[in-house]
Order: structure tokens, then sequence, then C-alpha cells
């Protein structure tokens, strides 16, 4: 299959990089095209180790070794969920690479010119809750190097003395310093954003050796496992929660995942995002697991229990050296993920709404604004409501997925117009009645509905089961359907 790339014009006016016929309702300095690509194969595995090295990270691989399943068949699960992962994120990434724009304007191919704003919005909005909540997570870090050096500062730590809104005075300075120093990383821009990527994964993964290394010290060599608790599942028994398991690995990168165009947009080529992924999932991800659960059982003989949370782990360290640096890491991790994986995403999305008025850095504030207004560690701390707002967005990203999928590869064979993106013209490729393209919509609403329907009624029989894979419900539903219905309303180009 031929990629077929229809060029974009040369950049004058009305902005740099966006010819003079882009609709200025459509376009901007943030979403046109970008006029150079430098990214090499090591900034894209940066982004994820940044994406795996993170508090959240670190508990998602420690849980899957707590599953009852044997070592051997956790470690099948990581390889075949993360090999998943990075096939498709290949995928996701060629029509932002080859054109050279971020993810919510390649969804104008197959949503529309302004039907696209149904996929970014539903992304932003999810990426603004999740941004809140690893903010709050990560702050919890900072708390722990403030009461260590100023002992003084425990009493602020409670809520019910001071605090308000659910959260306690020291947890309000906490948040609001790193919600600061992420919105100070993200205002600098992409280039200060991929100096600060390059270096937190590998600092995670310096402090990470160091911490194993203590505790093997402390435990000794054969106090190493890779079995977090009992094998509770032998033969046929184990294959469902081995499937369960590769769900949990798609699902807990559908996110970023999604919105991968937004990065691979600046690699210089396929070859060097392939790489990228390469080293940056199968590997990196195999390894960083290996690590967490070396690192997970070893607590056990050193503390009396196992300890899944790397934070925690960093402050039963008698040593306030390590303490600090250990904690300052993780948050320096935390932070790195966040503005990768919820700041960026959010800062296009809401840019694409109304390119004119909300700038990139203005679509980044306004997520970063919101994540303070949904107070998320009232969030984090209610089950029932991340069930039914984080959990339900969720579902929506596997039919959008599949959605963008189809168009690009099954119905416009891999072609792309990129002037096209940028004009409401009612003879557009992408122009639809209203500027929706209808095939989209009724593909994303009816898998969304098979998505989220065991989502919302796990207490059936079976859909909690189900539930699991919403994310590959969705994605292969939106796909099937998309395919059938979208000849009817698509403009192909006699080259397609």
């Amino acid at each position: 299959m031929t990629e077929t790339i229809t060029p974009a014009a040369p950049a004058t006016a009305p902005a740099p990089g966006a010819p003079a016929e882009y609709d200025p309702r459509l376009t901007n300095d943030d979403l046109a095209p970008l006029p150079e690509q430098s990214w090499g194969t090591y900034n894209i595995f940066a982004f994820w180790m940044s994406d795996v090295h993170s508090v959240g990270g670190y508990v998602t691989a420690g849980s899957l070794f707590a599953l009852g399943l044997a070592s051997w068949q956790v470690l099948l699960a990581l390889l075949v969920g993360i090999t998943i992962v990075y096939g498709l994120c290949n995928l996701v990434a060629a029509p932002s690479q080859r054109a050279g724009v971020p993810y919510p304007v390649v969804c104008r191919s197959a949503f529309g010119v302004l039907g696209a704003n149904v996929p970014a919005i539903i992304r932003g909005l999810m990426a603004v809750a999740w941004y809140g909540i690893q903010t709050y997570l990560a702050s919890a870090a900072l708390i722990v190097v403030a009461i260590k050096l100023w002992p003084g500062l425990a009493p602020y730590a409670e809520v019910g003395d001071y605090g308000f809104l659910g959260l306690s005075l020291l947890g309000w300075a906490a948040y609001l310093v790193l919600w600061v120093v992420q919105a100070a990383v993200f205002w600098r821009g992409m280039e200060a954003i991929r100096r600060f990527v390059d270096f937190c994964g590998p600092a995670v993964y310096l402090v990470m050796f160091v911490l194993c290394g203590y505790l093997i010290h402390k435990a000794g060599w054969s106090s190493v496992n890779l079995s977090l608790g009992e094998v509770k599942y032998h033969g046929l028994d184990a294959v469902p929660v081995i499937l369960g398991a590769i769900a949990l690995v798609v699902s807990y990168f559908c996110g970023p995942m999604l919105n991968f165009g937004d990065f691979s947009r600046y690699s210089k080529s396929m070859t060097a995002v392939r790489r990228g992924n390469l080293l940056g999932l199968p590997l990196n991800f195999l390894a960083f697991s290996i690590i967490v659960v070396m690192t997970a059982s070893l607590t056990i003989p050193v503390y009396g229990k196992l300890i899944t949370d790397p934070v925690e782990t960093v402050a039963k360290i008698d040593s306030t050296f390590a303490i600090v640096l250990g904690a300052l890491t993780f948050t320096i991790a935390t932070i790195g993920i966040n503005i990768v994986a919820n700041f960026i995403s959010p800062a296009f999305d809401f840019s694409n709404v109304s390119p004119q008025k909300i700038s990139w850095r203005a679509g980044g504030m306004i997520a970063a604004a919101g994540s303070v207004v949904i107070t998320p560690w009232n969030l984090y701390n209610n089950p029932d409501v991340i069930h039914y707002t984080l959990e339900v967005l969720g579902a929506f990203i596997g039919p959008l997925f599949g959605v963008l999928i189809s168009d690009y590869y099954l119905i416009r064979k891999r072609h792309i117009e990129v002037d096209q993106l940028f004009t409401m013209s009612e003879t557009g490729s992408y122009w639809y009645r209203k500027g929706y393209n209808p095939a989209a919509i009724i593909a994303t609403v009816i898998a969304a509905v098979f998505a989220v329907f065991p989502v919302l009624f796990t207490h059936i029989r079976g859909m909690h089961t189900a539930a699991q894979y919403s994310w590959f419900i969705g994605c292969g539903v939106a796909l099937v359907v998309y395919r059938l219905i979208a000849p009817r309303f698509v403009k192909l180009p006699a080259a397609v």
C-alpha cells in the first residue's frame, strides 16, 4: 500500500507555516504543518520512558505480578500487551508524522473539519481529569519531602485541622507548587518539554536501580522474587486472567496512544518513530516491570510488608538525603508523564476548537485551570465518581481510535491532502454538511454504546469481564461500522 501525501502550499500569511488559503477558523501557528521535523529515535524513546516511569506506572506494573499468575505468565502478558501498544502507536503515528500536524487536525480527515472537535474535546476532557489526579499524586511525594526536612509542618498535612475543599493546607501548597512548575515547563514550549522529557526517564531509571540495589544490600540476592503473591491459576484457568492482564496494559496506554500524533509530528521520519517506539515500549516497559517487581518483592523481607508505592518505599530509608532525592525524582517523573500525556493533548485539542482565540499555550492553561476546579483529590478518593466519569470517557477512546485508523488505512488508503485539512470550502475533501462527517459520528456513537454498557452495568452477569475489554470492543465496533458506512459519505480523490 503506497503512502500518498498532497503537500501543504508554501507558507505565507495568515500565520507562519499556514498558507494564505488556509481558513483562519481552522488555523494558527501551533496547528499548521511544521516547517521542520527534528526529533530522532532517542526523543521518542525518552517520551515513552517518561510515560512509563511514574508512580502510576510503577503501581500498575507491580499489580500485574499480584494477580495470582506465575511470573512467566505475567511476563508473557506484559510482552503481548505492550507489543499490541507498539503496533497501534505505529499506526496512529503515521498520518501526523507525514503531514506534520497534531492529532485533532488529523481527525479532520475522518470526522470533518469541524467534526474533529468531537474527538478533540473527549480526549481533552479526559486529559484534564487525569492531569489533576496525577498532579495530586505527585504532590504526595512533595509532602513527604517537606515533612522530612521540616517536621514542624506535619500538623498542616491534616485535612481535619488545616484544610478546605477536602485538601490539607500543606496539600494545597504542594499541589500549587507542582501546578506552577508544570505550567512553567509547558509555557516554554515543545523544545523545553523535549529537553525535560529527555532527562526524566533516565533519571528515574537511575533512582530505581539505586533503590533496588539498596534493598538487595539489605535483604540479599536470595530474597529477590518475581512473584508478589501466591500462584492461584494453573493451566487453562490462567488464560482469562492473562487476557485480562493484556487488556489492562493496552488500557493503561490508551490515552497517550490515541494522541501520539501530537508527538510523532515532530519526528524526522517514521523509521525514527518505529525505532523509538521499539526501544520505549516492548524493551523499556519489560525492563522497567522487572525492576519494579524485584524492588517490590524486596520490601517484604526488609520492611515486613509488601509496598507497591515507590514513594512510600523511599520514605522508609534511614537517610534524609536519600528520601529527598528519591521523592523528588519520582515527583519530577510524574511531572514528566503529566506534561506529556495530560497537558500537551488538551492544549492542541482545545486550540483546535477555536484556533484564532485559543492558542496552544492558552489551551494548555485552560486544562490546567480546569484541573483545579474539579478538585481531583476528591475525584481520586471517590471510586464511584471515577467509575462514572473517567471510565465512561475512557470507553470513548477505543471508538475514536477505530474511526481514525479505519478512515486513514481502509477508506483513504493512507492518502492525505494536507491543504484540505485547513479549508472550509464546500468543495474541500474533508468538508461535509455543517462540517461533520455523519459516518464518523454514527460509528463513534454505536461503538461507544457497546463499550460503555459493560462499564456501567458490571452487576449484570458477564459484564464485569467484558468491561476489561471496553477499549477493544469500542475500537473494533467503530472500525467495522465506519468501514461499512463511510463510502456513502466520504469524498475520495481519483488517486485512492
